[in-house]
């Protein structure tokens, strides 16, 4: 059961415009932002940091950051967000391969040698306690730019927010992304836990 019920819709029209974003990447508005949307002001502020984190300006996809954004929720053990970016990175044209074998990245063909780096990257940096392996930093820092990096890091601690605020408000989760991660991530045994 959450801890606060999302909303049923949003009232601020700057928020809702900027909800289209969501339309297009999950095909509908996450509760969490429903949820948010008490506050319109953090509503508002968290969908412009989205929008700006997802914005692609050198070598990463949009189907790649949702990975990314599935990886570092994994590590996190958020349920929630781990079937909207499964649901997300399908959206943005990640194939069958890729988001099955995902949680295995390190071991898979799929995955090219960058991505592994930068998913390896993704789980040390998505750990509490972060411990951050040199290795693991060096090769993140072979394969990406810098700004690409940022790119990354965007992308980590945009879920890192996320990953907190919807598995301590045990965010309820829409129909549509239950479908998801019951769907893509059987090889995990994804159940919706508390979102429910």
């Amino acid at each position: 059961m959450p801890l606060i019920d999302p909303l049923k819709g949003i009232a601020d029209p700057d928020t809702k415009n900027l909800v289209d974003f969501f339309n297009e990447t999950l095909g509908f508005c996450p509760n969490s932002v429903l949820t948010m949307q008490r506050q319109p002001s953090i509503a508002k502020a968290f969908v412009q940091l989205n929008m700006a984190v997802m914005e692609n300006h050198g070598q990463l996809t949009s189907e790649f950051k949702r990975l990314i954004a599935f990886v570092s929720s994994n590590t996190a053990g958020c349920r929630y967000c781990q079937a909207h970016t499964i649901r997300a990175a399908e959206r943005y044209g990640a194939s069958q391969d890729r988001l099955s074998n995902i949680w295995d990245f390190q071991n898979q063909e799929c995955f090219t040698d960058p991505e592994k780096a930068a998913l390896s990257f993704t789980q040390q940096a998505s750990s509490v306690p972060v411990n951050i392996n040199p290795e693991v930093e060096a090769r993140l820092k072979e394969s990406w730019s810098d700004d690409d990096i940022v790119e990354i890091m965007g992308v980590i601690a945009l879920f890192g927010f996320l990953n907190r605020w919807n598995d301590v408000m045990a965010t309820s989760i829409e129909n549509d992304a239950k479908i998801s991660g019951e769907e893509l991530l059987t090889n995990i045994s994804w159940h919706p836990g508390k979102h429910t």
